[in-house]
Protein backbone atom coordinates (compact mmCIF):
# COMPACT_ATOMS: atom_id res chain seq x y z
CA UNK A 1 0.00 0.00 0.00
CA UNK A 2 1.34 3.58 -0.73
CA UNK A 3 0.90 6.95 1.19
CA UNK A 4 0.86 9.52 -0.67
CA UNK A 5 0.00 12.84 1.80
CA UNK A 6 -1.45 16.03 0.14
CA UNK A 7 2.13 18.28 -0.16
CA UNK A 8 1.68 21.84 -1.80
CA UNK A 9 2.26 22.05 -5.46
CA UNK A 10 5.16 21.46 -6.48
CA UNK A 11 6.74 23.93 -9.46
CA UNK A 12 9.34 21.29 -10.12
CA UNK A 13 6.52 18.87 -11.16
CA UNK A 14 5.70 17.91 -15.16
CA UNK A 15 4.08 20.20 -17.15
CA UNK A 16 1.53 19.62 -20.23
CA UNK A 17 -1.27 21.54 -22.41
CA UNK A 18 -3.35 18.82 -24.22
CA UNK A 19 -6.16 20.06 -26.64
CA UNK A 20 -9.48 19.02 -25.89
CA UNK A 21 -11.95 17.27 -28.87
CA UNK A 22 -15.35 16.27 -27.29
CA UNK A 23 -15.12 12.96 -29.42
CA UNK A 24 -11.76 12.25 -28.72
CA UNK A 25 -11.34 12.80 -24.88
CA UNK A 26 -8.63 10.76 -22.54
CA UNK A 27 -12.01 9.14 -20.63
CA UNK A 28 -11.45 5.59 -19.98
CA UNK A 29 -15.80 4.11 -19.94
CA UNK A 30 -16.38 0.79 -18.10
CA UNK A 31 -20.25 0.07 -18.37
CA UNK A 32 -20.04 0.76 -22.65
CA UNK A 33 -18.11 -2.44 -22.58
CA UNK A 34 -20.31 -5.00 -21.31
CA UNK A 35 -20.33 -6.74 -24.65
CA UNK A 36 -16.56 -6.53 -25.04
CA UNK A 37 -16.86 -8.68 -21.42
CA UNK A 38 -18.88 -10.80 -21.99
CA UNK A 39 -17.58 -12.04 -25.31
CA UNK A 40 -14.17 -12.06 -23.79
CA UNK A 41 -12.39 -9.39 -25.96
CA UNK A 42 -11.00 -7.56 -23.08
CA UNK A 43 -11.46 -7.78 -19.34
CA UNK A 44 -11.88 -5.85 -16.20
CA UNK A 45 -8.41 -6.78 -15.08
CA UNK A 46 -6.94 -4.94 -18.93
CA UNK A 47 -8.98 -2.06 -18.07
CA UNK A 48 -7.39 -1.63 -14.62
CA UNK A 49 -3.92 -2.13 -16.30
CA UNK A 50 -4.75 0.85 -18.57
CA UNK A 51 -5.58 2.99 -15.49
CA UNK A 52 -2.30 2.01 -13.71
CA UNK A 53 -0.37 2.21 -16.57
CA UNK A 54 -2.09 6.01 -17.44
CA UNK A 55 -1.33 6.38 -13.58
CA UNK A 56 2.35 5.66 -13.74
CA UNK A 57 2.82 8.08 -16.56
CA UNK A 58 0.62 10.72 -15.55
CA UNK A 59 0.74 11.07 -12.08
CA UNK A 60 3.09 13.21 -11.50
CA UNK A 61 1.97 15.99 -13.54
CA UNK A 62 -1.43 15.76 -12.47
CA UNK A 63 -1.39 14.86 -8.66
CA UNK A 64 -4.65 13.31 -8.48
CA UNK A 65 -4.24 10.90 -5.49
CA UNK A 66 -3.49 10.60 -1.90
CA UNK A 67 -3.14 7.05 -1.69
CA UNK A 68 -3.93 3.82 -3.67
CA UNK A 69 -3.45 0.38 -3.05
CA UNK A 70 -3.09 -1.67 -6.52
CA UNK A 71 -2.46 -5.14 -4.85
CA UNK A 72 -5.66 -5.06 -3.75
CA UNK A 73 -7.36 -3.44 -7.00
CA UNK A 74 -5.68 -5.94 -9.21
CA UNK A 75 -7.05 -8.52 -7.02
CA UNK A 76 -10.48 -7.34 -7.05
CA UNK A 77 -10.08 -6.74 -11.02
CA UNK A 78 -9.32 -10.13 -11.40
CA UNK A 79 -12.69 -11.71 -9.53
CA UNK A 80 -14.53 -9.59 -11.40
CA UNK A 81 -12.76 -10.98 -14.99
CA UNK A 82 -13.93 -14.25 -13.36
CA UNK A 83 -17.33 -13.40 -12.96
CA UNK A 84 -17.76 -12.00 -16.59
CA UNK A 85 -16.22 -15.14 -17.89
CA UNK A 86 -18.49 -17.44 -16.33
CA UNK A 87 -21.43 -14.47 -17.58
CA UNK A 88 -22.27 -13.86 -13.83
CA UNK A 89 -21.26 -10.25 -12.81
CA UNK A 90 -22.72 -8.87 -9.47
CA UNK A 91 -23.69 -5.77 -11.56
CA UNK A 92 -22.48 -3.71 -14.64
CA UNK A 93 -20.16 -1.92 -13.03
CA UNK A 94 -18.29 -5.24 -11.53
CA UNK A 95 -14.48 -4.79 -11.67
CA UNK A 96 -14.91 -0.75 -12.70
CA UNK A 97 -12.48 1.27 -11.65
CA UNK A 98 -13.19 3.76 -8.85
CA UNK A 99 -11.54 6.32 -7.24
CA UNK A 100 -13.00 7.90 -4.04
CA UNK A 101 -12.53 11.64 -2.65
CA UNK A 102 -10.91 12.20 0.40
CA UNK A 103 -13.81 13.25 2.50
CA UNK A 104 -15.52 9.97 2.18
CA UNK A 105 -14.43 6.86 4.24
CA UNK A 106 -12.74 3.96 3.11
CA UNK A 107 -12.13 1.13 5.26
CA UNK A 108 -7.97 0.40 4.25
CA UNK A 109 -7.20 3.63 3.11
CA UNK A 110 -6.88 6.67 4.81
CA UNK A 111 -9.48 9.45 4.68
CA UNK A 112 -7.24 12.94 5.56
CA UNK A 113 -9.57 15.36 4.31
CA UNK A 114 -6.53 17.56 3.27
CA UNK A 115 -5.77 18.94 6.92
CA UNK A 116 -3.41 17.94 8.98
CA UNK A 117 -5.61 17.04 11.63
CA UNK A 118 -6.90 14.11 10.28
CA UNK A 119 -2.97 12.89 8.99
CA UNK A 120 -3.18 8.99 8.68
CA UNK A 121 -6.56 8.70 9.94
CA UNK A 122 -8.11 5.09 8.95
CA UNK A 123 -11.82 5.00 9.48
CA UNK A 124 -12.91 0.87 10.17
CA UNK A 125 -15.79 1.27 7.56
CA UNK A 126 -16.83 2.43 4.23
CA UNK A 127 -19.15 4.93 3.23
CA UNK A 128 -22.48 3.43 2.11
CA UNK A 129 -21.69 4.27 -1.55
CA UNK A 130 -18.35 2.77 -1.23
CA UNK A 131 -19.89 -0.60 0.35
CA UNK A 132 -22.48 -0.96 -2.06
CA UNK A 133 -20.14 -0.23 -4.73
CA UNK A 134 -17.44 -2.91 -3.79
CA UNK A 135 -20.99 -5.49 -2.96
CA UNK A 136 -21.31 -4.90 -6.76
CA UNK A 137 -18.17 -5.94 -7.28
CA UNK A 138 -16.36 -2.19 -8.15
CA UNK A 139 -12.67 -2.37 -7.74
CA UNK A 140 -11.45 0.79 -5.13
CA UNK A 141 -8.41 1.99 -7.18
CA UNK A 142 -7.74 4.60 -4.38
CA UNK A 143 -8.53 7.82 -2.46
CA UNK A 144 -7.80 11.34 -4.22
CA UNK A 145 -6.94 15.05 -3.35
CA UNK A 146 -10.01 17.19 -1.71
CA UNK A 147 -9.78 20.53 -0.97
CA UNK A 148 -9.67 21.45 2.53
CA UNK A 149 -12.62 19.97 4.17
CA UNK A 150 -14.09 20.48 1.08
CA UNK A 151 -14.50 24.11 1.63
CA UNK A 152 -11.11 25.44 2.36
CA UNK A 153 -7.38 25.77 0.75
CA UNK A 154 -6.62 23.83 -2.76
CA UNK A 155 -4.55 20.48 -3.19
CA UNK A 156 -2.14 19.94 -5.48
CA UNK A 157 -4.15 18.42 -8.24
CA UNK A 158 -3.74 20.19 -11.81
CA UNK A 159 -6.01 20.19 -14.90
CA UNK A 160 -5.67 16.67 -17.10
CA UNK A 161 -5.63 19.05 -20.32
CA UNK A 162 -3.47 21.70 -18.92
CA UNK A 163 -1.76 21.44 -16.15
CA UNK A 164 -1.45 25.28 -15.69
CA UNK A 165 -5.26 25.45 -14.39
CA UNK A 166 -6.60 24.21 -11.63
CA UNK A 167 -9.15 20.85 -11.96
CA UNK A 168 -12.15 22.70 -9.78
CA UNK A 169 -12.81 21.03 -6.58
CA UNK A 170 -13.44 20.38 -4.34
CA UNK A 171 -13.56 17.18 -5.53
CA UNK A 172 -10.10 17.96 -7.19
CA UNK A 173 -8.45 14.63 -7.88
CA UNK A 174 -12.36 12.40 -8.56
CA UNK A 175 -12.55 14.65 -11.46
CA UNK A 176 -9.02 15.13 -12.59
CA UNK A 177 -8.09 10.83 -12.32
CA UNK A 178 -11.51 10.31 -14.19
CA UNK A 179 -10.84 13.22 -16.63
CA UNK A 180 -7.21 11.96 -17.40
CA UNK A 181 -8.61 8.05 -17.95
CA UNK A 182 -6.96 6.97 -14.30
CA UNK A 183 -9.87 5.59 -13.26
CA UNK A 184 -13.54 5.11 -14.57
CA UNK A 185 -15.59 6.45 -11.76
CA UNK A 186 -14.58 8.70 -8.98
CA UNK A 187 -17.04 9.52 -5.87
CA UNK A 188 -17.32 13.11 -4.87
CA UNK A 189 -19.09 15.36 -3.01
CA UNK A 190 -21.04 19.08 -4.10
CA UNK A 191 -22.13 21.02 -1.43
CA UNK A 192 -22.15 24.34 -3.67
CA UNK A 193 -20.22 23.51 -6.97
CA UNK A 194 -17.79 20.66 -5.76
CA UNK A 195 -18.84 17.77 -8.42
CA UNK A 196 -20.45 19.70 -11.44
CA UNK A 197 -17.75 22.58 -11.87
CA UNK A 198 -14.48 20.09 -11.52
CA UNK A 199 -16.40 17.33 -13.59
CA UNK A 200 -16.73 20.27 -16.46
CA UNK A 201 -13.51 21.57 -15.62
CA UNK A 202 -11.83 18.00 -16.79
CA UNK A 203 -13.68 16.85 -19.62
CA UNK A 204 -15.24 14.70 -17.58
CA UNK A 205 -19.51 13.55 -16.46
CA UNK A 206 -21.36 14.31 -13.45
CA UNK A 207 -24.76 13.49 -12.04
CA UNK A 208 -25.44 15.08 -8.67
CA UNK A 209 -28.76 13.49 -7.93
CA UNK A 210 -31.61 14.68 -5.90
CA UNK A 211 -30.65 15.75 -2.66
CA UNK A 212 -30.79 12.53 -0.75
CA UNK A 213 -31.25 9.78 -3.02
CA UNK A 214 -27.97 8.84 -2.42
CA UNK A 215 -26.88 7.95 0.72
CA UNK A 216 -24.58 10.26 2.46
CA UNK A 217 -23.71 7.84 5.19
CA UNK A 218 -19.88 8.18 5.56
CA UNK A 219 -19.35 11.42 3.59
CA UNK A 220 -17.78 13.74 5.80
CA UNK A 221 -20.51 16.27 6.89
CA UNK A 222 -20.61 19.97 5.84
CA UNK A 223 -23.97 21.16 5.88
CA UNK A 224 -26.38 18.68 5.81
CA UNK A 225 -29.63 20.42 4.07
CA UNK A 226 -26.89 20.96 0.95
CA UNK A 227 -24.14 17.99 1.07
CA UNK A 228 -24.85 15.74 -2.08
CA UNK A 229 -23.02 12.63 -2.66
CA UNK A 230 -21.72 13.31 -6.44
CA UNK A 231 -20.88 10.99 -9.18
CA UNK A 232 -17.85 11.78 -11.90
CA UNK A 233 -17.30 9.33 -14.58
CA UNK A 234 -16.21 8.58 -18.04
CA UNK A 235 -19.28 8.21 -19.52
CA UNK A 236 -23.12 8.60 -18.69
CA UNK A 237 -23.58 4.92 -18.24
CA UNK A 238 -20.62 4.72 -15.88
CA UNK A 239 -22.55 7.75 -13.60
CA UNK A 240 -25.88 6.34 -13.80
CA UNK A 241 -25.26 2.64 -13.22
CA UNK A 242 -23.38 3.36 -10.38
CA UNK A 243 -25.57 5.97 -8.88
CA UNK A 244 -28.51 2.85 -9.50
CA UNK A 245 -26.29 0.54 -7.92
CA UNK A 246 -25.51 2.87 -5.08
CA UNK A 247 -29.44 3.35 -4.54
CA UNK A 248 -30.33 -0.59 -4.76
CA UNK A 249 -27.51 -1.67 -2.15
CA UNK A 250 -27.72 1.33 -0.06
CA UNK A 251 -31.60 3.11 -0.50
CA UNK A 252 -31.09 7.36 0.06
CA UNK A 253 -30.06 9.05 2.89
CA UNK A 254 -32.83 8.59 5.61
CA UNK A 255 -35.94 9.20 5.22
CA UNK A 256 -35.59 9.10 1.53
CA UNK A 257 -36.00 5.67 -0.36
CA UNK A 258 -33.14 6.42 -2.92
CA UNK A 259 -32.97 7.40 -6.40
CA UNK A 260 -35.45 5.12 -8.89
CA UNK A 261 -34.77 3.29 -12.09
CA UNK A 262 -32.78 0.98 -13.79
CA UNK A 263 -29.45 0.25 -14.33
CA UNK A 264 -29.55 1.10 -18.37
CA UNK A 265 -29.46 4.65 -19.05
CA UNK A 266 -33.18 5.56 -19.95
CA UNK A 267 -33.83 6.00 -23.56
CA UNK A 268 -32.70 9.61 -24.61
CA UNK A 269 -36.09 11.27 -24.96
CA UNK A 270 -36.21 14.38 -27.04
CA UNK A 271 -37.56 17.36 -24.79
CA UNK A 272 -40.39 19.50 -26.07
CA UNK A 273 -39.17 22.15 -24.50
CA UNK A 274 -35.75 23.02 -22.30
CA UNK A 275 -35.34 25.58 -19.99
CA UNK A 276 -32.66 28.20 -20.72
CA UNK A 277 -30.90 29.54 -18.00
CA UNK A 278 -27.89 32.18 -18.02
CA UNK A 279 -27.62 32.83 -14.50
CA UNK A 280 -25.53 34.72 -12.63
CA UNK A 281 -22.75 32.91 -14.11
CA UNK A 282 -23.32 34.39 -17.68
CA UNK A 283 -21.41 38.19 -16.86
CA UNK A 284 -18.21 36.26 -16.00
CA UNK A 285 -18.72 33.78 -18.85
CA UNK A 286 -15.67 34.41 -21.65
CA UNK A 287 -17.12 34.87 -25.46
CA UNK A 288 -15.77 32.22 -26.96
CA UNK A 289 -17.70 29.92 -24.04
CA UNK A 290 -21.12 32.02 -24.71
CA UNK A 291 -20.34 31.31 -28.58
CA UNK A 292 -20.08 27.60 -27.66
CA UNK A 293 -23.12 27.73 -25.41
CA UNK A 294 -25.28 29.53 -27.92
CA UNK A 295 -24.13 27.31 -30.62
CA UNK A 296 -25.22 24.31 -28.64
CA UNK A 297 -28.57 25.80 -27.87
CA UNK A 298 -29.15 26.52 -31.80
CA UNK A 299 -28.27 22.56 -32.83
CA UNK A 300 -31.13 21.86 -29.99
CA UNK A 301 -33.38 24.05 -31.27
CA UNK A 302 -32.85 22.53 -34.69
CA UNK A 303 -34.37 18.98 -33.88
CA UNK A 304 -37.61 20.66 -32.82
CA UNK A 305 -37.11 21.35 -28.99
CA UNK A 306 -38.79 24.91 -28.12
CA UNK A 307 -36.00 26.69 -25.76
CA UNK A 308 -37.78 28.96 -23.16
CA UNK A 309 -35.64 31.91 -22.21
CA UNK A 310 -35.67 34.88 -20.85
CA UNK A 311 -36.65 36.85 -23.54
CA UNK A 312 -39.47 35.15 -24.42
CA UNK A 313 -41.23 33.75 -21.68
CA UNK A 314 -41.94 35.73 -18.07
CA UNK A 315 -41.63 32.99 -15.87
CA UNK A 316 -38.11 32.24 -17.29
CA UNK A 317 -37.16 36.31 -16.91
CA UNK A 318 -38.29 35.59 -13.06
CA UNK A 319 -36.37 32.31 -12.51
CA UNK A 320 -33.41 34.47 -14.26
CA UNK A 321 -33.64 37.34 -11.55
CA UNK A 322 -33.67 35.03 -8.90
CA UNK A 323 -30.91 33.02 -9.74
CA UNK A 324 -28.96 36.48 -10.24
CA UNK A 325 -29.27 36.84 -6.41
CA UNK A 326 -28.47 33.50 -4.72
CA UNK A 327 -25.19 34.26 -3.57
CA UNK A 328 -25.81 35.60 -0.05
CA UNK A 329 -28.41 33.69 1.12
CA UNK A 330 -26.56 29.79 0.07
CA UNK A 331 -23.52 31.41 2.04
CA UNK A 332 -25.80 31.85 5.10
CA UNK A 333 -27.00 28.01 4.25
CA UNK A 334 -23.66 27.04 4.44
CA UNK A 335 -22.15 28.98 7.07
CA UNK A 336 -24.62 28.43 9.68
CA UNK A 337 -25.52 24.70 9.09
CA UNK A 338 -21.30 23.63 9.02
CA UNK A 339 -20.60 26.09 12.26
CA UNK A 340 -19.79 22.37 13.21
CA UNK A 341 -17.74 20.42 12.22
CA UNK A 342 -15.65 23.59 11.20
CA UNK A 343 -15.52 25.16 14.86
CA UNK A 344 -14.49 21.51 15.99
CA UNK A 345 -11.32 21.86 13.14
CA UNK A 346 -10.75 25.14 14.40
CA UNK A 347 -10.78 23.92 18.14
CA UNK A 348 -7.53 22.35 17.19
CA UNK A 349 -5.84 25.89 16.55
CA UNK A 350 -6.86 28.88 14.71
CA UNK A 351 -3.50 28.10 13.04
CA UNK A 352 -4.72 24.25 11.88
CA UNK A 353 -7.60 25.61 9.07
CA UNK A 354 -7.57 27.93 6.19
CA UNK A 355 -9.09 31.60 5.42
CA UNK A 356 -12.35 30.10 3.68
CA UNK A 357 -13.19 28.22 6.81
CA UNK A 358 -11.99 31.45 9.38
CA UNK A 359 -14.41 33.46 7.30
CA UNK A 360 -17.20 30.99 6.87
CA UNK A 361 -17.32 30.63 10.68
CA UNK A 362 -17.13 34.34 11.16
CA UNK A 363 -19.87 34.95 8.92
CA UNK A 364 -21.94 31.80 11.27
CA UNK A 365 -20.90 34.19 14.33
CA UNK A 366 -22.84 37.41 12.53
CA UNK A 367 -25.74 35.63 11.96
CA UNK A 368 -28.48 34.28 14.34
CA UNK A 369 -31.58 31.73 14.20
CA UNK A 370 -33.84 34.35 12.26
CA UNK A 371 -30.97 34.61 9.54
CA UNK A 372 -30.64 31.35 8.66
CA UNK A 373 -34.61 30.50 8.74
CA UNK A 374 -34.59 34.11 6.03
CA UNK A 375 -32.05 31.90 4.08
CA UNK A 376 -34.07 28.87 4.41
CA UNK A 377 -37.48 30.80 3.08
CA UNK A 378 -35.31 31.69 0.31
CA UNK A 379 -34.62 28.58 -0.61
CA UNK A 380 -38.25 26.98 -0.13
CA UNK A 381 -39.36 29.94 -2.43
CA UNK A 382 -36.75 29.13 -5.07
CA UNK A 383 -37.70 25.90 -5.18
CA UNK A 384 -41.16 26.36 -6.07
CA UNK A 385 -40.37 28.80 -8.69
CA UNK A 386 -38.27 25.83 -10.22
CA UNK A 387 -41.22 23.03 -9.70
CA UNK A 388 -43.16 25.55 -11.26
CA UNK A 389 -42.45 24.64 -14.78
CA UNK A 390 -43.20 20.45 -14.48
CA UNK A 391 -46.14 21.04 -16.74
CA UNK A 392 -44.14 23.44 -19.35
CA UNK A 393 -40.60 22.22 -19.99
CA UNK A 394 -38.73 18.93 -19.78
CA UNK A 395 -35.79 20.32 -17.76
CA UNK A 396 -33.19 23.20 -18.21
CA UNK A 397 -30.12 23.76 -19.85
CA UNK A 398 -27.20 26.01 -18.87
CA UNK A 399 -22.96 25.98 -18.31
CA UNK A 400 -21.60 23.65 -16.09
CA UNK A 401 -18.84 26.39 -15.39
CA UNK A 402 -18.18 29.77 -16.37
CA UNK A 403 -15.76 28.86 -19.12
CA UNK A 404 -12.62 26.75 -19.20
CA UNK A 405 -10.55 25.92 -16.10
CA UNK A 406 -8.92 29.02 -14.42
CA UNK A 407 -5.46 29.22 -14.40
CA UNK A 408 -4.79 29.60 -11.04
CA UNK A 409 -3.99 26.61 -8.56
CA UNK A 410 -5.42 28.79 -5.47
CA UNK A 411 -8.50 28.77 -6.61
CA UNK A 412 -11.05 26.30 -7.84
CA UNK A 413 -13.25 28.44 -10.18
CA UNK A 414 -16.76 30.22 -9.67
CA UNK A 415 -19.69 28.45 -8.43
CA UNK A 416 -22.17 30.63 -10.10
CA UNK A 417 -23.50 27.85 -12.61
CA UNK A 418 -23.43 24.67 -10.29
CA UNK A 419 -24.60 26.63 -7.19
CA UNK A 420 -28.26 27.00 -8.57
CA UNK A 421 -29.27 23.27 -8.43
CA UNK A 422 -27.69 22.68 -5.21
CA UNK A 423 -30.29 24.62 -3.72
CA UNK A 424 -33.25 23.64 -5.60
CA UNK A 425 -31.49 19.96 -4.59
CA UNK A 426 -33.25 18.24 -8.36
CA UNK A 427 -30.75 16.41 -10.22
CA UNK A 428 -28.16 17.60 -12.66
CA UNK A 429 -25.96 16.18 -14.89
CA UNK A 430 -22.48 17.70 -16.95
CA UNK A 431 -21.65 16.95 -20.07
CA UNK A 432 -18.37 17.19 -21.47
CA UNK A 433 -19.78 18.17 -24.70
CA UNK A 434 -18.48 21.79 -25.73
CA UNK A 435 -14.61 23.15 -26.15
CA UNK A 436 -13.61 26.51 -26.07
CA UNK A 437 -10.26 27.74 -26.05
CA UNK A 438 -9.02 23.67 -26.82
CA UNK A 439 -10.26 23.02 -22.91
CA UNK A 440 -13.37 21.16 -21.82
CA UNK A 441 -16.25 22.93 -21.43
CA UNK A 442 -19.23 21.04 -19.70
CA UNK A 443 -22.45 21.23 -20.39
CA UNK A 444 -25.31 21.41 -17.39
CA UNK A 445 -28.83 19.42 -17.71
CA UNK A 446 -30.95 19.94 -14.78
CA UNK A 447 -34.26 18.49 -14.00
CA UNK A 448 -37.18 17.90 -11.20
CA UNK A 449 -36.42 16.70 -7.31
CA UNK A 450 -37.06 12.77 -7.59
CA UNK A 451 -37.08 12.90 -11.62
CA UNK A 452 -33.64 12.00 -11.96
CA UNK A 453 -34.41 8.98 -14.91
CA UNK A 454 -36.16 11.97 -16.54
CA UNK A 455 -33.15 14.12 -16.56
CA UNK A 456 -31.09 11.32 -17.19
CA UNK A 457 -32.69 11.00 -20.70
CA UNK A 458 -32.93 14.24 -21.11
CA UNK A 459 -29.14 14.63 -20.75
CA UNK A 460 -28.79 11.38 -23.35
CA UNK A 461 -30.88 12.88 -25.63
CA UNK A 462 -28.82 16.34 -25.73
CA UNK A 463 -24.93 14.28 -25.73
CA UNK A 464 -26.47 11.90 -28.50
CA UNK A 465 -27.42 15.56 -30.07
CA UNK A 466 -24.10 17.52 -29.90
CA UNK A 467 -21.84 14.77 -29.95
CA UNK A 468 -23.12 11.94 -32.38
CA UNK A 469 -22.04 8.69 -31.41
Amino acid sequence: MTFLPVQPLDPAAPQRRLAYHPARPLLRPFVPQAAAFRAGTTTPRTVLEECIATIERDEPAIAAFVAHDLKAARIAADEATGRWKAGAPLSPVDGMPVVVKDMIETAGLPTQMNNPIYAGWESRRDAAAVLALRQAGAVILGKTVTTEFAVGNSGPTRNPYDTARTSGGSSSGSAAAVGAGMASLGLGTQTHASTLRPAAYCGAYALKATHGALHAGGLAPLAPTLDHLGLIGASLEDVWAAAVTIARRAGGTPPHPGLAGTLAVPPPHRPATLVRLDTLGWDETPESSRAAFEAAIERLAATGTRILDAGNDEATAALEATLRDIGDFANDLLAWEARWPLAAYRAHGPEMVGARIQDLLARAERMDAGAYLAALDRRAALRAQVASFAGRAAGFVLLAASGPAVQDHAWTGSRNYPLPWTLVGGPAFALPVLEAEDLPLGLQIAGFADRDADACAVAAFVRDTLLPR
